[in-house]
């Protein structure tokens, strides 16, 4: 058990309220009404699941594309304003993963450009094993495919890898591939059907790094300030 697979945009990146806002913004435009809390259920959503979502929404007159299209300029729009910043606690945490020899992957529904981009600017690309984006398997979140995916590529099996998701749709994708789940709530928390998906909630990044520090997330040994990696259960 020496694999976690992060997500990004509203894990490690705070990205979801930039989205949340652009998708209610650009649907609007388009001439459909939409809540916040609506536009919620778009975290996350992969193909095809989006365009089956629009549909249902509404109907068969909605250009899902061409909203996303518009939604992805008020999106660069808005991050050029206001910037990029990580979520509290992400640089210590992945200092600490790093620190403590185990893998760090980025399972994303963003696409590899894009990625790489965040991660670069953000200045925590280094700490990356592999970077795997929804672009890269058939079907993006809630379904398996990326964490599936990723697993292969770490060679790791997926009941030997903790997740860290902050969506519904992410938390679904990760446990239906098999990993144990940590969500760490963003905009939401988790209701009954999540509950008996994750394993663990963290409230925060900052907790989560507290768990490896003080070797409660592991059955390890400590090794000065970080826990070393050893064999064992997990939990």
């Amino acid at each position: 058990m020496d694999t976690i697979l992060f997500d990004m945009d509203g894990t490690l990146i705070d990205t979801e309220g930039y989205y949340n806002r652009c998708w209610v913004q650009a649907i609007r435009e388009a001439g459909f009404s939409i809540t916040n809390e609506r536009a919620l259920e778009l975290r996350s959503l992969g193909r095809p699941f989006a365009c089956d979502w629009f549909l249902r929404e509404f109907g068969a007159q909605a250009d899902y594309q061409a909203i996303r299209s518009r939604r992805k300029e008020l999106m660069n729009e808005l991050m050029k304003r206001e910037g990029l910043r990580l979520m509290p606690g992400a640089n210590e945490l992945l200092e600490t993963v790093k620190a403590s020899g185990l893998r760090a992957v980025i399972a994303t529904a963003t696409d590899l450009e894009r990625t790489e981009q965040y991660l670069s600017e953000l200045g925590i690309a280094h700490y990356f094993d592999q970077l795997i984006c929804a672009t890269m398997v058939k079907q993006g979140k809630p379904a398996p495919d990326i964490y599936l995916y990723a697993c292969s590529q770490a060679n790791r099996r997926p009941e030997a890898c903790v997740a860290v998701e902050d969506s519904p749709n992410g938390v679904r994708s990760a446990a239906a591939a098999g990993c144990r789940v940590i969500m760490v709530p963003n905009q939401s928390q988790p209701d009954e059907e999540l509950n008996r998906l994750i394993w663990k909630k963290a409230d925060s990044l900052s907790v989560l790094h507290q768990w490896i520090l003080d070797g409660t997330l592991f059955d390890c040994q400590r090794s000065g300030s970080v826990p070393k990696v050893c064999a064992g259960r997990i939990g």
